[in-house]
């Protein structure tokens, strides 16, 4: 009975021992196939190139300003007196208007009284020359006959011998007349007349001020030209020409001018290797100060293609499609802006990349886009 219950004890255990290795060697023995990963193959936009000529345009920006403007300063010392239009900013005024009157009243009563010495001073002499100089009488005569004392005093007669002009000079005239002139012309200084039709764009005085001699007064300028200075760089010095068309945009209205360079700088500017040019402008919407974008055609590179900068590698090569597989060609760019480059040596016909594929690599399976627009690139 003992030696049964040991044999199915033993037959027991040998059984279990059995199970156990059977079904790890089932688990080993199943094997799961791998899942393949699908090929991926990326849709590209192409161009086809064709070369031709390329027009290098500089960008370039800067403010407005006024091409005739005029600092009004003040040459004599009074009162500011009121005139027709306020002297306020804004306030228009045509050529030969009055921006500015000083009273000068004291000065115009001196200015005067020195005509009035003159006067008296001729006539004086009037008798001497009758008896001693009667050829010169008459057009000295007729001097006395046109001086009009609330006018500017005629110019002298023309002294034709030296015997006159000793006589003349030794009786002081010639140092009153023009010691007159000059008083005129500092009374002239009392009214500041518009030099053309403009605008006030600063008044840093008003109607009473007393008006220091040398002190700043206003600006005055022309609101029909405006010239933009630009700073482009040395390389294009020598391709810019006087009177070339150029594309101005304005910023913030999105609106578009056209200008002409006017003058271009001889001399390069040391810290920025930068010329300045001067392009002039025309347009009833512009006001001095706005910012302008310039657009400068320098020159037009022939045998040459524009593309993205994107799609220029560091390596200076681009991405083609052959066979619907891409490979890289190298390039040689000629001309960067902030958003293009200029390229030489593309073969004609080749199919290039139009936009830039992620993680594209030589040799990489491509499929063309079907319903793009068949382009050329020039």
């Amino acid at each position: 009975m003992n030696s049964r219950k040991i044999a199915l004890s033993i037959i027991g255990g040998l059984l279990i021992i059995g199970s156990f290795f059977g079904a790890k060697y089932i688990i080993n023995s199943k094997t799961t196939p791998k899942p393949r990963p699908e090929k991926v193959v990326k849709t590209v936009v192409v161009e086809t190139v064709k070369n031709g000529n390329v027009p290098i345009i500089v960008p370039a920006n800067g403010n407005l300003v006024a091409k005739r403007r005029v600092e009004l300063f003040s040459e004599v010392q009074g009162v500011f007196k009121s005139g027709n239009k306020l002297f306020k900013p804004g306030q228009e005024y045509k050529a030969g208007e009055i921006l500015i009157r000083i009273d000068a009243a004291e000065y115009y009563a001196n200015v005067q009284s020195s005509k009035s010495n003159l006067y008296n001073l001729i006539t004086s002499i009037m008798p001497d020359l009758r008896l001693d100089y009667p050829e010169v009488f008459n057009k000295w005569q007729t001097f006395l006959a046109n001086f009009d004392i609330n006018k500017s005093i005629p110019p002298l007669p023309e002294m034709t011998s030296d015997k006159e002009k000793y006589f003349i000079s030794g009786r002081g005239i010639l140092t009153n007349y023009y010691t007159i002139k000059n008083l005129e012309q500092r009374l002239a200084k009392y009214t500041i007349a518009a030099p053309f039709n403009g605008v006030l764009t600063e008044a840093l005085v008003t109607e009473g001020t007393l008006v220091r001699s040398g002190q700043k007064l206003g600006e005055f300028i022309n609101t029909n030209d405006y010239e933009l200075e630009v700073a482009i760089s040395k390389t294009y010095s020598d391709l810019l020409n006087v009177g070339e068309v150029v594309e101005l945009k304005s910023i913030d209205r999105n609106k578009t001018y056209q200008g002409k360079v006017t003058r271009i700088n001889g001399r390069v500017d040391l810290a920025s290797q930068t010329i300045t040019a001067f392009i002039e402008v025309k347009d009833p919407d512009l006001r001095e100060g706005m910012y302008l974008e310039a657009h400068l055609k320098a020159k037009e590179e022939p045998n040459a293609i524009e593309i993205n900068r994107s799609l220029l590698l560091e390596t200076e090569q681009i991405f083609v499609v052959r066979d619907s597989v891409l490979d890289l060609i190298p390039v040689k760019p000629v001309y960067f802006s902030d958003n293009s480059v200029v390229l030489k040596d593309v073969p004609d016909g080749i199919t290039i990349l139009s936009k830039p594929v992620m993680g594209a690599y030589a040799g990489m399976l491509v499929k063309v886009f079907n319903d793009q627009v068949t382009n050329t690139k020039e």
